[in-house]
C-alpha cells in the first residue's frame, strides 16, 4: 500500500511538472517588449503602408519602409516581368535602407503586398541580409482578393530560428484593374479594428 501511495505522489509530481513546464513554454512564447518593436514594410500603391501605420498606432516600436537601390518601373506590366524573372532566378535585390543596430530589437512586424502568390523579392533580401535568430516575427500582408499564396510560408523558411506567430491579411487595391489606394472611409475603420483585434488574440498590445 506505501508503494502505491508513493507511485502515486510521484506520477503526480512528474505531471504538475509537465503542466508547469507547459505553461511557462506558452508564457514565453508571447512575451515581447513593446518597447523593442520593428515594424518593416513594403508598399507600392501604400495600402500596406496605411496598415504598418495602423500597427504602428496601437503597439508604437519603430516604423521603416524598405527602399530599394534600383527601384522598380512605375508600369505594372514592367514590374510584373521583373519580379517573374527575380523569382525565376533567385535575385535578391539590394537594399536601400539600412536597419542600425537590428538586434536590440525582439519584435519584427514584417508588411508586404503579395506579388505572384508569393513574397516580394524585396522582402527575401532583408530576411537574408538580416540575421533574426531568436526573435518574434509577425508578417502582415495585402493583397488583390487571391490570398497570401506561399509568402508566410517563405517567412518560415527563411527565418527557421526565430519564433513566427499567427500573421494577418486583407484585401488591398488590385493594381492591375487600376485600383490603387483603397485604405480609407470604411474600409480603414473596419481594417483598423480587424488589426486591434489580431495584435489582442497574439498578445501584443497594450
Amino acid at each position: 500500500m506505501l508503494n502505491l501511495l508513493v507511485a502515486f505522489l510521484l506520477l503526480f509530481s512528474a505531471c504538475a511538472t509537465s503542466a508547469q513546464t507547459e505553461a511557462i513554454k506558452v508564457e514565453t512564447t508571447i512575451k515581447v517588449n513593446l518597447d523593442k518593436i520593428l515594424i518593416v514594410y513594403l508598399s507600392r500603391t501604400n495600402n500596406t503602408k496605411a496598415l504598418a501605420e495602423m500597427i504602428h498606432k496601437q503597439i508604437g516600436g519603430t516604423l521603416v519602409a524598405l527602399e530599394l537601390e534600383n527601384p522598380y518601373p512605375t508600369n505594372y506590366r514592367q514590374i510584373v516581368d521583373q519580379v517573374a524573372k527575380e523569382n525565376e532566378t533567385g535575385f535578391l535585390p539590394p537594399l536601400k535602407t539600412k536597419i542600425e543596430n537590428i538586434q536590440k530589437y525582439e519584435a519584427i512586424f514584417i508588411g508586404f503586398p503579395t506579388w505572384g502568390m508569393q513574397l516580394p523579392p524585396p522582402l527575401k533580401s532583408f530576411l537574408k541580409q538580416y540575421n533574426l535568430s531568436g526573435k518574434t516575427i509577425i508578417p502582415f500582408n495585402t493583397n488583390a482578393g487571391y490570398g497570401i499564396g506561399s509568402s508566410f510560408e517563405t517567412v518560415k523558411t527563411m527565418a527557421p530560428n526565430s519564433q513566427i506567430l499567427e500573421g494577418f491579411n486583407t484585401k488591398g487595391g488590385i493594381e492591375r484593374d487600376g485600383v490603387l489606394f483603397v485604405m480609407k472611409g470604411e474600409k480603414a475603420q473596419s481594417t483598423e479594428t480587424e488589426v486591434k483585434a489580431w495584435l489582442q488574440k497574439i498578445k501584443i498590445s497594450e
